[in-house]
């Protein structure tokens, strides 16, 4: 085993122990979960694949998740894996969901030039589902926005069953 895959295994697994300690659910070994453009898009609603596999975005204010007040989890729309909990969703007034930290090690981050000035982009560390950008003018403790697209996540109300990762 190679240094990159042991800790991409290890961060793997400090997921698991984090979602499964936040949640109460035990999941199998997490591994990465790769699957075709065509597969995705045979599984998932046409705006959810255009925004989570072509990278697109959402008009500001179309998602009910922005006005989501309940306590809950969010999950990605496309794996189901946990990113956010309700506990650290904010009104940013930007007219998308913001959250201002993500569940430890449930995305990966990296820099997009596509409006010339770099920005940081986040996905969805399992599927890499693109879920927003990263500002840096959010609230305390951290300062960051995580800025997500509504079509790329669902809102699983407390008490209710997270639904099993997609395979």
């Amino acid at each position: 085993m190679n240094r990159r895959n042991f800790l991409r295994n290890l961060a793997g697994l400090s997921l698991l122990v984090t979602i499964s300690a936040i949640t109460g659910e035990v999941y199998a070994a997490m591994k990465p979960l790769i699957k075709s453009k065509e597969a995705w898009r045979a599984l998932l609603p046409a705006e959810r694949y255009a925004v989570l596999f072509e990278e697109g975005t959402e008009p500001p204010g179309s998602s009910a998740l922005d006005g989501e007040k309940r306590s809950g989890t969010f999950v990605c729309a496309a794996c189901f894996l946990p990113l956010f909990s309700s506990k650290q969703k904010y009104d940013s007034g930007t007219g998308w969901p913001s959250f201002w930290q993500a569940l430890p090690d449930a995305i990966a981050t990296r820099r997009d030039f596509k409006l010339i000035l770099p920005r940081t982009e986040y996905h969805c560390a399992r599927c890499g589902g693109h879920q927003g950008h990263i500002f840096k003018d959010g609230p305390a403790p951290t300062g960051l926005r995580y800025c997500n697209n509504g079509l790329a996540l669902e809102f699983v109300p407390e008490g209710e069953p997270l639904p099993g990762l997609r395979t």
